[in-house]
């Protein structure tokens, strides 16, 4: 017999679980956050940044400062620790901003003795693994609706303290209105386990002017495959609704077609875009996705 679970709101965050680093943020960074770092760097082989030097935001690099250039470019506090003139140069500015949502309602807190972890825990492992390695690849990163695209070295803590901080995320089950840039990237992460319709109003929200993106559907083992025989009780977490089933067993055959029909509307909905979709499975490893998603962006990047 199949055993399985539902985690409460306050386990559908990123936070508030101990620490295995010895940092500031200890009492906030959870288990997910290391995993998602572990994650992050099976990737880093793979991405190639596109950081040069340019007008941007953060801070590049020095470097020697050349006759004719201003004066005023002259950084003079690190000048002052050599015998020479030294430039602070900033990131260039033209790399795409990439944005992330990450499904954390009731629907997101099954697991089942099948799978490796909640559908919630691998579903922010993935996003912020890849926030991670983007950044670390030269792109900017942010969360839709809670953070601005940032290349911050520092961004797995930053998204994850959004995260913690962001209670009404807990009851949303599609990404919130928003227009990101032309030939930005968006990747929504989640069990879409909702209307088509609901979900493609959202896609073409995001895509309107021009957006890339990508849906990251987690799935738990049994949601796939339904191992059930005689009698059994469904539960909507969702909802407050129930279904008493007297034969799962041959229940089961049209909640398989059920959901054969609900991947190809999904399906249709990421084409109809220009978008992807990549199904994960939480008895799979989390690399396998993220690895996926890595390098359709990447490829991409490169149109």
């Amino acid at each position: 017999m199949v055993a399985t679970n539902a985690l409460d709101a306050g386990r559908r965050t990123p936070g508030r679980r101990e620490s295995e680093g010895a940092t500031a943020l200890s009492d906030k960074m959870p288990r997910l956050v290391l995993e998602a770092r572990r994650v992050s760097s099976l990737l880093a082989h793979g991405l190639h940044g596109r950081r040069r030097a340019g007008p941007g935001e953060s801070f590049w690099q020095f470097r020697p400062f050349v006759t004719g250039e201003a004066a005023a470019r002259v950084d003079w506090r690190r000048s002052a620790r050599d015998d020479r003139l030294y430039v602070r140069e900033r990131e260039w500015e033209a790399a795409h901003n990439i944005w992330l949502w990450i499904d954390r309602s009731a629907s997101m807190g099954f697991v089942s003795d099948l799978a490796s972890a909640p559908k919630v825990e691998r579903a922010l492992i993935l996003g912020l693994a890849l926030a991670d390695a983007f950044v670390e690849g030269g792109e900017r990163v942010g969360l839709l609706g809670l953070t601005r695209a940032s290349a911050s070295r520092g961004i797995v803590e930053r998204l994850a303290q959004a995260l913690v901080a962001d209670a009404a995320g807990l009851k949303q089950d599609l990404p919130p209105r928003a227009t990101p840039a032309r030939f930005d990237e968006v990747v929504l992460i989640g069990d879409f386990l909702t209307e088509p319709g609901r979900i493609a109003n959202a896609v073409q929200n995001l895509a309107g002017r021009g957006s890339r993106g990508h849906l990251l559907m987690v799935v738990d083992p049994i949601e796939e495959t339904f191992p059930f025989t005689g009698q059994a009780v469904l539960h909507d977490l969702e909802g407050s609704l129930s279904l008493d089933i007297g034969d799962a067993d041959a229940w089961g055959a049209r909640y398989r077609a059920r959901i054969a029909e609900h991947r190809a509307a999904l399906a249709a909905i990421a084409r109809g875009q220009g978008w992807t979709l990549t199904i994960h499975r939480t008895d799979r490893p989390a690399s396998e996705a993220a690895l996926r998603l890595a390098t359709l962006i990447a490829a991409r990047g490169t149109e």
